[in-house]
């Protein structure tokens, strides 16, 4: 057959060569019966909740062994589901209204998905599917079917899929696993996280029309730089990318043996790396790969684990577990950023029409003292003897920095009439995910000390995409003109006000993208642990001229299109 070329959405960076595995789901059809009582359909129902709690505890030893506990976390958000009063209620209602149990668990399942899918958050972006996920755990093991999944991979292969649940992705073999492509996701997306969390290339958002083309065993190049899959490469093409890979794979090894270096340009210009992390296991990562610090600690998982508001206890201790990993490293930590796709038991979310644009991070903060108080106190009395930065997220105005500033300001005032120790000298910064905060970086440096560009929601914000819709997918370009023009705003402006200009969002850990942002001025990038050692040799390659020169010429260019063209050029020059 002729070579062909399919285009997607480059999700995670790197080569991979082998033949196709195609993964096709297991078939679940809803059986046909007369329903027995409402406490028998009950008890089975309950049965099958207790199984996949199981299921999933395995599954989550199982990630735990090959990755982080971050990854790992996904299947206790699962078990939450799976134990959820509303999946309960659901299901219940269907069963009295005379449905057996397997379609009531079908249709609970995906409303409630669907309800999901209709809210925001970038850390729970993927709810959904994570719902979807656990309603079709509990009507497989309904109708008695074994968890097959994807256990058929014996030998390496690239992973095709029209999608891929959070199960399958973490159920994969590492060690036959060697790229993934997908018809659905984009940069968000489960399948691009875990890729980035193994170190694996992918491609997503192919289409299905496009997958269709591919069959078992068809031989398959995955360029994860470039959005590509070559089907049936000619011999000319398999070379070349081998050469690539070859090269690449030498380089890695010389990467990882200098990672513990601190990162500077060609002519000595320092520029911080850190790590975006959840938890202390990711935090002994981030240390391995080399990690400068921290650039963005979430603490949501904290608030999800739980029915209840985790304690000031219970979060010192999480914090101190971090700080103890990272040493005399820098951590930025993010108070609690969720929004309503996925609430707590304990916070009550009204529906809203426009959720991305609702009650979210810092809003729902300000509104609850009580809760922002403790992770606060929790935050300062945890980071004594270390170096902790605190960010408040979501941030678009003036009136909100204050008020929050005000707030660590009280907590201060109660520690000391407390007598209790706490960090005192803590720089406080701020999240630009907004155009609102881009534009207002004049005023707010006058109230903050740092700026962190969160790039996954301020691109989501500039160009109206919302990146969980796949079917906008391909308009979410991190690399488009606005969004770089809003990012050059925000550095120019605050080294104009002697502030100091970190990114934490998927932006900063792209190889196409290091050299722009450097040109740009950006002072600190934090990234997925394992795109580290990469990204400090990438540093270590430009001048402050070249760079400079580089982002100029990628500043002309009118379309993400033509950026991304030039950039994979600019790699290519330095045999990236």
């Amino acid at each position: 057959m002729s070579e062909t070329t399919l285009k997607g959405i480059p999700a995670s960076e790197g080569i991979a060569i082998g033949p196709a595995f195609c993964h096709r789901p297991l078939q679940l059809e809803i059986p046909s019966r007369s329903p027995g009582s409402i406490q028998d359909e009950l008890r089975r129902f309950q049965s099958a909740c207790e199984q996949a709690g199981q299921e999933l505890e395995s599954l989550k030893t199982s990630v735990l062994a090959r990755s982080d506990a971050e990854t790992a976390a996904i299947f206790d958000a699962h078990k939450l589901m799976v134990t959820d009063p509303m999946l309960f209620d659901a299901v219940q209602s269907r069963l009295e209204a005379g449905q057996i149990i397997e379609r009531a668990v079908r249709d609970a399942s995906q409303e409630l998905a669907a309800m999901l899918g209709a809210m925001p958050d970038e850390l729970f972006a993927a709810r959904e599917a994570d719902m979807r996920d656990v309603g079709r755990r509990l009507l497989r093991i309904l109708l008695g079917i074994s968890d097959t999944s994807v256990d058929k991979l014996d030998s390496p292969a690239v992973i095709v899929a029209y999608d891929l649940t959070p199960s399958d992705t973490v159920s994969l073999r590492s060690e036959f696993t060697l790229g993934f492509c997908t018809a659905g996701g984009g940069l968000t997306s489960h399948v691009a996280i875990l890729a980035r969390t193994l170190g694996l290339p992918a491609v997503v958002g192919l289409g299905k029309k496009a997958l269709d083309q591919i069959s078992d065993g068809t031989k398959l190049v995955l360029d994860g730089t470039g959005g590509s899959v070559i089907l049936d490469p000619d011999r000319v093409t398999l070379e070349r990318y081998e050469a690539a890979r070859a090269k690449a794979s030498a380089r890695l090894a010389t990467m990882q043996v200098t990672s513990s270096k601190n990162a500077v340009t060609a002519d000595g210009r320092r520029v911080e790396v850190g790590a975006n992390i959840g938890d202390a296991d990711s935090a002994g990562e981030a240390v391995r790969f080399g990690a400068e610090g921290v650039g963005l600690l979430r603490t949501e998982f904290l608030y999800l684990q739980n029915t209840r508001p985790p304690t000031e206890e219970q979060q010192m201790a999480a914090y101190k577990s971090v700080f103890d990993a990272l040493g005399n490293r820098p951590v930025i930590v993010r108070t609690l950023d969720i929004g309503g796709d996925k609430p707590p038991a304990y916070l009550k979310f009204d529906a809203e029409l426009n959720p991305f644009l609702g009650w979210r991070a810092i809003r729902i903060c300000l509104e609850d003292h009580p809760l922002f108080k403790t992770q606060l106190r929790a935050i300062l009395r945890a980071a004594v003897g270390f170096h902790p930065l605190i960010m408040f997220p979501m941030i678009s105005s003036v009136e909100e920095l204050r008020a929050a500033r005000d707030v660590l300001a009280e907590v201060r005032a109660e520690l000391d009439s407390a007598g209790l120790d706490y960090a005192h000298h803590v720089p406080v910064g701020i999240m630009v995910e907004t155009p609102a905060a881009a534009m207002l970086t004049d005023f707010l440096a006058l109230e903050c000390d740092f700026f962190s560009l969160g790039t996954n929601d301020l691109t989501q914000y500039t160009l109206a995409v919302d990146r969980t819709n796949e079917r906008v997918a391909k308009l979410f370009q991190p690399l488009h003109p606005a969004v770089l023009r809003l990012i050059k705003r925000t550095i120019d402006t605050a080294h104009q006000h002697g502030k100091w200009v970190g990114m934490c969002g998927e932006l900063a850990g792209m190889q196409k993208a290091i050299p722009i942002l450097l040109g740009l001025g950006l002072d600190e990038l934090s990234m997925a642990p394992r795109s580290i050692p990469e990204a400090k040799w990438l540093i270590g390659q430009f001048t402050d001229a070249r760079a400079r020169e580089i982002a100029e010429q990628a500043m002309n260019k009118a379309t993400a299109a033509e950026i991304e063209d030039f950039m994979l050029g600019v790699l290519e020059e330095f045999r990236v």
